[in-house]
């Protein structure tokens, strides 16, 4: 009988064996990379190291195992069922397994006539080859000091109206880019107009902030747009196909500049590239927000609550949504408040991590009847126990640098292409 189940053992422990020696890079774990990392794993992009070969992945496959068994990578840290958002890029059971399997027996290589053909990526976008770009003033960024906001003005010079299916913001040097927001100036606004050339500075606003594209600054209103943002980590702005957004005729580009020293003068210029929709597309698609700044977070506070609600003008169709708070930020929920008293949980991130600041793509996009409040509910961590917390014996309140906070619930809607952006979000 021992020898049977000996016998018995040793053909499991030689399956096993077999089954791991059967994992290599080139038939198994490339087409994972490929398909999960490469976007930001490669030369020029945001990954630390390239995984394009087996030669840049061999030295980490330890690392590799860890970071996705752990889930840290790819990173996603909503709170929310598999299947909710098309954009989930969570690794399934078997590629984790996979991935795994292959660290432990020593990473083969395995034979590269398995290999799959590489992926292709336009050098330098991520969105393919843009139909124009457009760039923004080299800045000078000096070694050391508080940069506050910068804005840069760049015309179109678009005679007619333009509607683009992608966008995507590249900035010159990531060293130091806290992030960087595309606003689209119709030509009949005022915003910013005192200062048709060059760059200035706008202060911060106090109060209730809700409405349109996070158009912040002051003297903005609907006739202005953040059209695209480069936030790191973030993927390009790309909108579903029959959408688009729109860049009217005689429209200017505003760039909102947020740079941080590093201890080294250096310079930035930093481009924006469009991709034009094939066709008028049928349904617009614009950013609005449910925001507050009027806060004041306590020292020591380990978990405070802010909150912060838009109202619907017109019915729209949402498309995402995502959080956005600074190194205090804890938690965030998202949610629609029907007119009927209904509420639909939409966005869950119990543990914010302002290093991955995600948009959250729906598989089902949601029809939002007129009169449907967009709320935003979020907590901070001000205590010592907050490890990115700049300073837990400070009053916390609403600023544009990482020190200080703010609270924006973002979401992306389609409307018709000519309803009045003046009626989207009601004043309460």
């Amino acid at each position: 009988m021992k020898k049977i189940v000996l016998a018995a053992g040793l053909v499991l422990a030689a399956a096993s064996s077999s089954s791991a020696q059967s994992v290599t890079f080139y038939r198994d774990v490339l087409p994972i990379l490929q398909n999960r990392c490469q976007s930001c794993h490669r030369a020029g992009e945001i990954g630390p190291m390239p995984l394009g070969t087996y030669e840049d992945a061999r030295p980490y496959a330890r690392a590799i195992k860890q970071a996705t068994a752990t889930r840290k990578m790819p990173p996603w840290n909503v709170d929310a069922p598999a299947g909710k958002f098309h954009n989930d890029p969570s690794l399934s059971t078997h590629e984790l397994e996979t991935l795994t399997t292959w660290a432990d027996s020593g990473a083969p290589a395995g034979d590269a006539k398995d290999a799959p053909p590489s992926r292709a990526f336009a050098q330098g976008w991520t969105i393919g080859r843009p139909d124009v770009v457009f760039e923004a003033q080299p800045y000078d960024v000096p070694p050391s000091g508080t940069i506050e906001y910068t804005y840069l003005i760049v015309p179109t010079g678009f005679t007619g109206d333009r509607w683009m299916s992608a966008a995507e913001v590249r900035p010159g040097n990531r060293a130091v880019m806290h992030h960087a927001n595309v606003y689209v100036r119709e030509r009949d606004s005022a915003w910013l107009r005192e200062y048709p050339k060059g760059r200035w500075f706008v202060p911060g606003e106090r109060g209730q902030r809700f409405g349109l594209g996070g158009a912040s600054s002051a003297g903005a209103s609907a006739r202005e747009q953040m059209i695209a943002g480069y936030i790191p980590g973030r993927p390009a702005k790309q909108v579903p196909a029959g959408y688009g957004m729109l860049v009217p005729a005689g429209a200017d580009l505003i760039f909102q500049m947020h740079y941080t020293t590093n201890g080294a003068p250096t310079k930035d210029q930093t481009k924006i590239g469009f991709v034009f929709a094939k066709d008028r597309p049928g349904r617009r698609v614009i950013r609005i927000q449910a925001s507050n700044a009027d806060f004041v977070i306590p020292p020591g506070a380990s978990s405070h609550p802010v909150s912060a609600t838009a109202l619907l003008g017109v019915e729209c169709e949402l498309i995402d949504a995502y959080p956005h708070m600074h190194f205090r930020g804890r938690s965030m929920s998202l949610a629609a408040l029907f007119p009927g008293g209904r509420e639909e949980p939409l966005v869950n991130v119990p543990r914010y991590d302002f290093n991955w600041q995600l948009v959250y793509e729906f598989s089902n996009r949601m029809t939002l009847p007129k009169g449907t409040r967009l709320t935003a509910n979020a907590t901070f961590d001000n205590s010592p126990s907050n490890r990115l917390n700049p300073d837990p014996n400070a009053s916390v309140r609403w600023g544009d640098q990482s020190w200080e906070e703010m609270m924006v619930g973002f979401f992306d809607v389609a409307v018709p292409p000519d309803t009045d952006l003046r009626n989207v979000v009601m004043r309460q």
